[in-house]
C-alpha cells in the first residue's frame, strides 16, 4: 500500500470497517478475446456460470463460507486443473457440492442413519459430511480414500448455480477455496481475483456474490463409521450436533491419517508473521475481541463484538495486514466451544510455520 501506513488506533477511537479498499474491476463480456470475466450477481451471470461449468470451465463463487473454486465434479480434466490452480496437493480430497438432497446417491451409498438425520436437519448449511464413496465415483476427487465429502450450500448465488448446472445433467461440483493452497480463504470476489485471477483461463468466470456470510469453512463430520466425528469445526457446532442427535462426539484428535480439507497443520496462512499473544508492538497488527484494548503503537486489524463477527472478519482482516505490509500479526484467539473452537483452529493453522 503507496503512502502513510494507518495510525493505531486508540481505545476510544471508533473502529473501521474491516475491507481493503475496492480497485475498480471493469465487467467484461462473455467473450473469448477476454481473460477470466467477473460478472456480477444476475439471473445472465447465474446461466453463464453454470454452462461454464458443464462446459469444463471453472468458475469461483460465494457461498456462505467462502468463495469457492468449482468445477464439474464429474470431469477429471476440469478438476486436475483446479488442483494445478490451486498447487494442490493431487491426494488432498475435495468437496462436492450439490443443490438438493436427492443427488446424494450419484456420489454416495451405505448412508447412516444420523447422516441422513443431520442432512435433513443442517442443508442447506455450513456442514459436511464424510460419506462412503459410490463405485463410479473418481478417486481423483477423494485422494484416493473410500469416503467422499459432501456438502449442499446455504448461499442462494451458489445454490442457484448449482441447481443450473444440475438442470443441464451436472451431477455436483467440487469447489475447494478460490485461492492457493494453504493460504487465506478469499471471502470476497475481489480477494480471489487477487489470489488467483491471473491463474484463471479465458473461459473461466468469478461470480461476485458479496462478502461472505460466515466468512470461515464448514464443519466437517465423518460420517463413514458407526459414530459420527468432527474433522473439521465450523458454524455448525459440536454443541449443536450433540443436541440434536443426543450423543458424544468424538474429536479429530482420534483420527489418524485422514485426510481432509483444512487437515494440514499449516493452513489459512497470510504473508506476515501470526503470533497467538497479546504482546504486539509499534507497528504491528493486531486483532482481538473488541473487549481487549490496542497495544501501544499496534495497527488494529479487528475489533469484533462478538465472536460470529469474529469468524465473519477473520480472513478479511489477515489480508489487511498483508495489504498493509505488516510483518506480525498478534491476535487473541476467543476462548470456550462453539464458534469459538473453530476461529481458534483457524488461528492456530495460520500461525504454524512448517520446517
Amino acid at each position: 500500500m503507496k503512502g502513510r501506513r494507518p495510525r493505531p488506533l486508540d481505545d476510544g477511537d471508533p473502529v473501521p470497517r474491516i475491507s481493503v479498499k475496492r480497485v475498480r474491476v471493469k465487467r467484461v463480456k462473455w467473450d473469448d478475446s477476454f481473460m477470466a470475466s467477473i460478472l456480477a450477481n444476475t439471473p445472465s451471470a447465474v446461466s453463464k456460470a453454470a454452462k461454464a461449468l458443464f462446459d469444463g470451465h471453472l468458475v469461483a463463487f460465494p457461498t456462505e463460507t467462502v468463495y469457492g473454486l468449482g468445477v464439474d465434479a464429474g470431469n477429471r480434466n476440469s478438476t486436475e486443473k483446479m488442483y494445478s490452480i490451486k498447487t494442490r496437493p493431487l491426494n488432498h480430497p475435495v468437496i462436492v457440492h450439490i443443490s438438493n438432497i436427492s443427488l446424494l446417491s450419484s456420489w454416495t451409498e451405505n448412508v447412516p442413519s444420523y447422516a441422513k438425520l443431520l442432512a435433513s436437519k443442517y442443508w442447506p448449511g455450513p456442514m459436511t459430511l464424510i460419506l462412503p464413496k459410490a463405485s463410479n465415483c473418481g478417486d481423483y476427487l477423494t485422494g484416493g480414500q473410500a469416503n467422499i465429502g459432501i456438502r449442499i450450500p446455504a448461499n442462494p448465488v451458489a445454490l442457484a448455480i448449482l441447481s443450473e448446472f444440475e438442470n443441464m445433467g451436472g451431477l455436483g461440483v467440487a469447489a475447494p477455496s478460490a485461492n492457493i493452497f494453504g493460504s487465506i480463504s478469499p471471502t470476497c470476489a475481489y480477494d480471489v481475483e487477487l489470489e488467483i485471477g491471473n491463474r484463471l483461463g479465458k473461459m473461466d468466470l468469478i461470480v461476485d456474490g458479496g462478502r461472505c456470510e460466515i466468512g470461515i469453512e464448514s464443519t466437517i463430520i465423518d460420517c463413514s463409521n458407526l459414530d459420527p466425528k468432527i474433522l473439521r469445526y465450523g458454524a455448525i457446532t459440536q454443541e449443536m450436533i450433540e443436541e440434536f442427535l443426543q450423543i458424544k462426539l468424538s474429536s479429530n484428535k482420534s483420527v489418524e491419517n485422514f485426510r481432509h480439507s483444512g487437515s494440514f497443520d499449516s493452513h489459512y496462512s497470510p504473508k506476515a508473521e501470526l503470533i497467538l499473544s497479546s504482546e504486539a508492538s509499534n507497528g504491528d497488527g493486531f486483532i482481538a475481541l473488541s473487549s481487549y484494548s490496542t497495544p501501544a503503537g499496534a495497527i488494529r486489524l479487528s475489533s469484533p463484538s462478538d465472536l460470529n463477527e469474529y469468524a465473519h472478519n477473520l480472513y478479511s482482516s489477515l489480508r489487511l495486514g498483508d495489504t498493509y505490509g505488516l510483518k506480525k500479526i498478534y491476535a487473541i484467539p476467543p476462548e470456550g466451544n462453539g464458534i469459538a473452537a473453530a476461529i481458534y483452529d483457524r488461528l492456530n493453522r495460520a500461525s504454524t510455520k512448517l520446517n
